[in-house]
């Protein structure tokens, strides 16, 4: 039997599995850390944090398995869509902190963007908008705050781009990364668009030359990190590429026409497709499989899963006392009260926009909003408004696609480990909700593009792994219920639109 690594850079979280290629998961090992956000609506990280958890989380996975190493075959690495990516100076080395997607400080640039180039040239060649959201609109602010840095950088390498570099010395970035970039990226012709940054200041030197598939074998490891790892030198590295694209490819969808929404701690709802999807304010990249041909169409929050988190982290001091005393689990404890919660909490309605928002509504200045409440309301009703928040973001994504999405929706992410939560996706969307069975979706993707890059696997074996679970259905009096919600959700952003944007000028001034 042989045995495949797949490593996954999340935005909070570094997490490795070990399958056999017949699709068993053997062991796997998380090493979690923080977001920094030193300003309002500012996020970055050092590639440290990222290379650190990763060598970590593969040495112990490996350790855990048992397995030899000699039995090891490959590796793939996904990660967090990067922003800027990391810029590096002429020795590889990190300028300053990675901008990463949740960072929205490029207001300005993103209007002289609009104002110089335009959205329709734009589209036309990027298949992109231009926000705050993404990486060359970032690129452009360092360019313009941080001129120091600006002559200091020589590349910008994605995160698990610039982790494969660290691991194997060879430097490519993948398509799917590649066109998450935006603006600068020929979505047309599958290339760095010389126009685009010959209009924008951006040397085209500064961007990989290499781009590859993700199955594309890009080094074998180092003597050095062979050995910290505890594999064999010249082990195959293969590309990968963003974890929500993986993520789809751990739920096995290697086709046109199939929605899946990836949520952790953002959330990603695509439609993978061959043609032109017609909604205009979707997020488009080429796909981590056939990507000169699928491309990843997608809305989503830009805070999903880390709306939950801070609310545990800020609210539930006592329940975190509770678990660390070798209680139950925090999330365990408010689902369990959350279930008794009647559909709406009770009049309550969440605005999950946290950091803004990216598609559909793309808003910088939305703010996160808690709308009904009233002496009688607890905690667990505030939790559940929270998991229904994320769920009418969903419903939003959904109908900001635009096209008939199918019989139902693939739901992958560590919201999956909740069974209210799946529930309350199925019921407030009105789809039937289809989830993995391992809570492991972009590192089986990550295994997956790993068997097939090292010609262990092909495309119908994968396909052949048991990775879906039962249909989970939506309760329809429920969903008529949520229906007159998700009108007042809708109607809550319009109307208090003004004041957030009033509120983002109070509190920067």
């Amino acid at each position: 039997m042989n045995y495949l690594l797949g490593t996954d850079i999340g935005t909070s979280g570094t997490k490795t599995i070990l399958m056999d290629t017949e699709g068993n998961l053997i062991a796997q090992d998380l090493q979690e850390y923080d977001v920094l956000t030193p300003k309002p609506l500012w996020a970055e990280q050092w590639p440290n944090v990222w290379l650190d958890a990763t060598k970590t989380s593969i040495k112990n996975t490996v350790h855990k398995s048992g397995i030899p190493a000699e039995k090891i075959r490959g590796i793939a690495i996904s990660g967090l869509y990067g922003g800027s990516g990391i810029p590096l100076d002429e020795n590889m080395e990190p300028v300053r902190p990675c901008m990463i997607w949740m960072d929205r400080r490029a207001e300005a640039e993103t209007k002289w963007v609009l104002d110089h180039i335009g959205e329709e040239k734009l589209r036309e060649v990027t298949h992109n908008g231009a926000d705050p959201y993404y990486g060359y609109t970032k690129i452009l602010w360092m360019k313009n705050h941080e001129p120091e840095n600006w002559q200091k950088t020589r590349l910008f390498l994605p995160p698990n781009d610039y982790v494969i570099y660290k691991l194997t010395g060879q430097i490519a970035i993948d398509y799917s990364s590649a066109g998450n970039i935006g603006g600068i990226f020929d979505m047309n012709n599958r290339t760095w668009s010389k126009e685009m940054m010959d209009a924008m200041g951006i040397p085209l030197s500064m961007m990989p030359e290499k781009i590859v598939e993700s199955t594309d074998f890009v080094g074998g490891l180092t003597k050095e990190a062979a050995a910290e790892l505890g594999l064999l030198e010249g082990m195959p590295v293969i590309a990968s590429g963003i974890d929500s694209g993986a993520a789809n490819i751990g739920l096995g969808v290697f086709e046109s026409g199939i929605y899946a929404a990836a949520i952790g701690t953002s959330m990603c709802a695509a439609l993978i497709s061959d043609q032109p999807v017609k909604g205009k304010d979707l997020i488009v990249w080429p796909y981590l499989f056939d990507a000169k041909r699928l491309s990843y169409y997608f809305a989503g929050g830009a805070t999903a899963g880390a709306i939950v988190k801070w609310f545990r982290q800020t609210m539930c001091q006592y329940e975190l006392e509770v678990e660390k005393a070798g209680g139950k689990n925090a999330y365990a404890v408010l689902n369990e009260q959350a279930a008794d919660i009647p559909v709406g909490s009770e009049g309550l309605i969440v605005l999950p926009y946290f950091m803004g928002e990216r598609s559909p509504i793309w808003d910088s200045d939305a703010k996160g909003t808690i709308v009904g409440l009233s002496l009688a309301h607890t905690k667990a009703h505030i939790y559940r408004a929270f998991l229904e928040a994320v769920a009418f973001s969903l419903r939003d994504a959904i109908e900001a696609t635009g096209e008939n999405l199918g019989e139902y929706i693939l739901l992958a992410g560590g919201v999956t480990k909740s069974k209210l939560w799946r529930q309350i996706f199925a019921d407030v969307t009105g789809y039937p909700v289809v989830c993995p069975i391992h809570d492991v979706e972009a590192n089986m993707g990550d295994v997956m593009l790993a068997g097939i890059g090292t010609g262990l696997l092909s495309y119908e074996d994968v396909k052949k792994w048991q990775v879906l679970d039962q249909k989970i259905m939506p309760n329809q009096e429920n969903h008529r219920k949520y229906n007159d919600y998700y009108q007042v959700y809708k109607s809550i952003y319009q109307n208090l639109k003004s004041n957030m944007k009033t509120l983002t000028r109070l509190s920067t001034t």
